[in-house]
């Protein structure tokens, strides 16, 4: 693999090493995100401790977690990477999200970083995982399913509407992690202990 490949896998984790939800809610005069709630650096969780503030701070939290998904990915297909390095440009962004460096590799759960990612690869492709899940969660009410269903679709999404075959199996290897991420959620699925969606706006992990 070329220097410059390398450098984009690393300057991609280190922005997803880049925690959103922290950095919002310090500059909001919020709690820690990883001390209240449900510990999860996320949009979510974000939310659930805000506050008054909560819906705005859950919101920039969301966005700048998808960000940190699709600018290195973006940016990896304007500089003409092939499919095998942009993908993994997107993968060392999800890691980075979920393993932080700057914050004791304890991060979120990665859902809006992988959607970013998703978009990063393609527009059809984003908006397919990200109908998904604003779909189910309104549907089904509960967030964490949401992003389950949605994102375990997502390799079956990138095999129709592209056919890269390295998109898809490291596509699918996020999915896996994803799932072992949220392996509390699954629990209380299946025990049918799962909170539901309260507030319009909370369809983000």
């Amino acid at each position: 693999m070329e220097l410059q490949a390398i450098l984009m896998i690393v300057g991609a984790y280190l922005l997803g090493s880049v925690s959103t939800a922290i950095i919002v809610c310090r500059l909001m005069g919020l709690p820690d995100p990883r001390e209240g709630g449900s510990g999860n650096p996320g949009a979510t969780n974000v939310l659930r401790i805000g506050g008054e503030k909560g819906k705005k701070a859950a919101a920039i939290t969301l966005f700048g977690d998808m960000l940190k998904g699709l600018v290195p990915v973006a940016v990896a297909q304007v500089l003409g990477f092939s499919p095998l390095v942009v993908v993994l440009v997107g993968f060392a962004a999800f890691i980075g999200h979920l393993y932080p460096l700057f914050f004791g590799f304890k991060g979120g759960k990665g859902v809006a970083t992988m959607l970013g990612v998703m978009f990063g690869l393609s527009l059809p492709i984003g908006l397919a995982v990200a109908g998904t899940w604003l779909f189910v969660a309104k549907v089904l009410k509960i967030s964490s399913l949401s992003a389950l269903i949605a994102t375990i679709l997502a390799p079956i999404y990138i095999w129709f509407l592209s056919a890269q075959m390295d998109w898809v199996w490291v596509t699918a290897l996020m999915t896996l992690i994803l799932f072992w991420r949220h392996r509390g959620n699954i629990q209380r699925l299946l025990n049918g202990e799962e909170s539901l969606i309260k507030v319009k706006s909370e369809d983000g992990q």
